[in-house]
């Protein structure tokens, strides 16, 4: 009986997995294929007439080259600095004591009920007043720490003995140096797995990109993607092309990191 329940659940997981490829799968396939073959019924699954020519249209004539390097530097650039600042403030409300620390962290913890949208406003004019729209400091400077950050790390530093630390500090540690050299290596899976979401995030982020930038030349690729499909709807294989050159670096780095990205998941989250 248990070897039957077995094979079905194997069975669901591997169906599941199917339905949930087969677009992907299909988006790439469609990207290779020639003017009006992904809108033919029934639908095809293989490029009937194998061509690079949606990529090369999408990276010489539609500049897509320029929008893909936006988004990497604004993604890597929110990536690094977020980590810097969250993981000092997520270590400071794990091992530090001071005067109304967890009031404080739960008055953070509150702060994760307000959607993002109320303040796009507000935030919009502090930035206009400083000059920073249409620049990639007007999307960095928002994504610099976030409060779910600060609480990743926090939950798994929590779990780093004191006494490693208590020990540094009589070897003559400094505190930045007990930062750099203990928590930071210790808290490397957290790191990583808070590092794939907030990249992740800002990548496929549209909204923001789309308000604080301006000039066609500064959007990132979900932007300028979106517009493509408002020039070029007919076109599904152009559409799908740029889709594939939006989606496969996230693809990538998960591959890369998809170890640490458990651990960090199994090992932060569950941690009180």
């Amino acid at each position: 009986m248990r070897k039957i329940y077995g094979f079905i659940l194997n069975l669901a997981l591997l169906i599941s997995c199917v339905f949930t490829i087969s677009p992907l799968l299909w988006m790439i396939s469609a990207s290779f294929m020639s003017v009006g073959e992904a809108s033919q019924i029934p639908i095809r699954f293989l490029p009937q007439n194998f061509t690079l020519e949606n990529y090369k249209i999408l990276f010489s004539r539609l500049n897509l080259s320029r929008y893909f390097l936006n988004s990497l530097i604004i993604s890597s650039s929110v990536t690094f600095i977020s980590l810097f600042f969250n993981s000092l403030a997520g270590y400071a409300f794990a091992k530090y004591q001071f005067s109304k620390r967890d009031r404080l962290f739960n008055f953070l913890l509150s702060l994760m009920v307000i959607p993002g949208q109320v303040t796009m406003i507000p935030l919009f004019l502090m930035l206009k007043n400083l000059g920073l729209v249409n620049t990639y400091l007007g999307v960095i400077i928002p994504g610099m720490s976030s409060v779910f950050g600060i609480f990743m790390i926090r939950q798994y530093v929590l779990g780093i003995p004191d006494s490693l630390i208590e020990s540094a500090r009589i070897d003559g540690a400094g505190e930045f140096q007990i930062y750099l050299k203990i928590i930071l290596p210790l808290s490397k899976p957290i790191l990583i797995t808070l590092g794939l979401f907030t990249f992740i995030g800002t990548w496929n982020d549209f909204l923001w990109p789309l308000i604080i930038m301006t000039d066609n030349s500064m959007y990132t690729l979900p932007v300028a993607i979106a517009n493509l499909m408002g020039e070029h709807a007919a076109d599904v294989e152009l559409m799908m092309a740029g889709s594939v050159v939006t989606v496969l670096p996230i693809l990538f780095v998960f591959a890369v990191a998809q170890n640490y990205y458990i651990q960090g998941i199994i090992g932060g989250a569950l941690k009180e």
